[in-house]
């Protein structure tokens, strides 16, 4: 993940430290082959591209968790980890790009659950990871088997506890002539006992036995998505340069239950499926020539679950893109990225008098005590979702800001929200507002992180960190100089960030981050706990550590850890959010160390050579 309040993840130079003494590491890991490059997973486990292939490195074990070497070097866009688990999918190209070998690696224990060639693979089209039921869902075509069958394209279905096989089938009977293109265009799902695959010439329901249970003919569905009695599909497709996806309803025997399927004008960014029908949120393109004057913007239609017929006569007009889209007790919520905040009934009809004019880009959507309170990179207010006339009589407005952070004071009953330069209160019950205290962050830097220490405030970035009574008086004000475009800054424009778990984490933290539901604007960690409970509920030892973490992550830090320039080169120093003090400081003495920290478990992996791995606790 990117830079992170939860996790740290940097992979860029860095020099000697304040005292230029070494600092002696807790651990060192020796690999066999040189280190190209390396990342933090969600598992903490640190994961190197070497000349030989890729290996594992945690900071409780002394020797590498596993050293996949069987493709030999493997290009970084070459693997990728799944999220929401512990695997790895890793190719090796063959003639032509065609990825002729793939395995899936578990990084925390090191084991490899498969690979294609030793399970008889010649090709491998796709594979998907089902989370939570822990399964492998492998199309290609096998080696295995007579003549007629090694051509023949096949689906497999592994267990990724064991990495045994569960069951097989040909999408076509071996040896028969066909014209007909057999492949599998979407992700395999499971539900209600039954594993559903999407192929080119129609869906698939299988038993876990391998027993066909229905086939049907709606073709190149690219994902399916489950209702409580039905089963919704999606191809998506373009029609003269202008995408077009279409939406299939299918029942419990795989028969289509509407007579036609829905074409959707542009790419279907939310669906929903509600009691009274399904709602579709659709993002189109402007128009590409010069004579157009057609702007880009959502479409929102709601459908009938019985026929897919648009119950709205007339579909609300958005004038831009649908960031935030929620079910609500009477119809929908819906806020816009340009800016614009609206409710419509279930029957189609404006429940606002009119549409809430905002700023641009909606932070936050949250539930709180007297409404929806809504946070934009210009502007602040509470909506009473039953009129949509707003609670405070004028919003709180700024001057629009690179970054807006903001946090609830349970103790004095009030919201604060920081812009680049001033901090506001809000009084929850009276929505009276004011300007709390005013303060300027070097280097330029706009706050990323805002929390409650007691009865004080604590406002961060990178290089800042500030302390605040909860009068606004100033306890500590502490910036540490970064080192420099000509060290850090270079080295940092080069690196290419990944996923992790610590976007996840961050998202979580907003309130309201729940795609479909309004969350509770104090309520915090909400989604990472559910995920947490998910992997427990997995249950082998893999899931169990990334349950810790994520919870882990999202308990609050106590320390601020940042890079500085110093007469000696570049320092790592770990602060404390409450004095503003330096608790710890790390030096490699080197020059142009690479290296990663992991803010969950306090460890920091540190290249000391182009062999070696030192690990610091900090």
């Amino acid at each position: 993940m990117k830079s992170f309040n939860l996790f740290f993840i940097f992979c860029l130079c860095l020099c000697a430290d304040i005292s230029a003494q070494k600092t002696q590491a807790d651990k060192e890991v020796s690999i066999n082959s040189k280190v190209n490059s390396f990342e933090l997973s969600d598992a903490g486990t640190v994961i190197l591209n070497t000349n030989d292939g890729l290996v594992g490195v945690y900071h409780k074990e002394s020797k590498p968790v596993f050293e996949f070497t069987m493709y030999g070097e493997i290009k970084e866009e070459s693997y990728y980890r799944v999220p929401n688990s512990p695997y790895m999918v890793i190719a090796d190209g063959g003639f032509a790009g065609m990825k002729q070998k793939k395995a899936v690696l578990n990084y925390f224990n090191g084991k490899i659950l498969f690979e294609s060639k030793e399970n008889g693979w010649g090709q491998v089209y796709t594979e998907t990871v089902l989370i939570p039921e822990n399964k492998l869902v492998i199309s290609g075509v096998q080696d295995t088997g007579d003549m007629k069958e090694k051509f023949t394209p096949k689906i497999a279905v592994y267990d990724l506890e064991t990495g045994e096989e569960d069951f097989s089938f040909f999408l076509v009977e071996p040896g028969k002539v066909t014209m007909k293109t057999f492949m599998v265009t979407g992700n395999a799902i499971i539900w209600d006992n039954k594993i559903l695959v999407p192929t080119s010439q129609g869906v698939y329901a299988k038993t876990f036995d391998g027993e066909t249970v229905w086939k049907n003919d709606v073709k190149n569905i690219t994902s399916l998505q489950i209702g409580k009695s039905a089963i919704y599909g999606f191809e998506s497709g373009s029609l003269k340069g202008k995408s077009k996806d279409k939406i299939y309803k299918m029942d419990t025997d795989g028969n289509e239950s509407w007579e036609k399927p829905v074409k959707v004008k542009g790419t279907i960014s939310n669906f929903q499926i509600t009691d009274k029908g399904v709602a579709v949120v659709s993002d189109k393109e402007g128009g590409s020539s010069a004579i157009s004057l057609k702007k880009a913007e959502s479409e929102i239609a709601f459908l009938s679950a019985d026929t897919g017929e648009d119950l709205w006569d007339k579909a609300p007009k958005t004038k831009g893109y649908v960031q935030h889209f929620y079910e609500v007790e009477d119809g929908f919520l819906f806020g816009i990225f340009e800016g614009g905040i609206n409710k419509i009934s279930f029957d189609g009809e404006g429940l606002f008098k009119k549409p809430l004019k905002t700023g641009e880009n909606i932070l936050t959507m949250a539930m709180s005590s007297q409404g929806l309170i809504y946070i934009t990179t210009e502007d602040a207010n509470i909506i009473n979702l039953k009129t949509g006339e707003t609670v405070w009589k004028k919003p709180l407005k700024f001057k629009r800001a690179d970054n807006v952070v903001s946090t609830y004071d349970d103790k004095n009953g009030r919201y604060l929200i920081a812009t680049d330069r001033v901090m506001f209160t809000i009084d929850e019950n009276t929505g009276d507002y004011k300007e709390l205290v005013e303060y300027k962050f070097d280097e330029k830097e706009s706050p990323t992180n805002m929390e409650m220490r007691g009865s004080n405030i604590y406002l961060s970035s990178s290089q800042n960190m500030y302390l605040f009574d909860e009068n606004g008086k100033e306890i500590y004000q502490q910036y540490i100089k970064s080192p420099g475009i000509s060290t850090f800054g270079k080295i940092a424009l080069g690196v290419v960030a990944v996923a992790t778990t610590a976007m996840a984490m961050q998202q979580a933290a907003v309130a309201g981050a729940n795609k479909n539901t309004i969350g509770n604007y104090n309520k915090v960690g909400a989604e990472a706990q559910r995920s947490a409970d998910m992997f427990a509920s997995i249950g082998t030892a893999s899931f169990n550590a990334m349950a810790v973490r994520f919870r882990a992550s999202v308990a609050t830090k106590d320390s601020h850890v940042l890079l500085t320039k110093t007469d000696n080169g570049v320092g790592l120093l770990k602060l404390s959010k409450d004095q503003g003090e330096v608790e710890k400081e790390l030096t490699t003495g080197d020059k142009k160390p690479e290296y990663i920290i992991d803010d969950v478990d306090n460890v920091l992996y540190y290249l000391s050579d182009s062999k070696t791995i030192s690990i610091f606790n900090i």
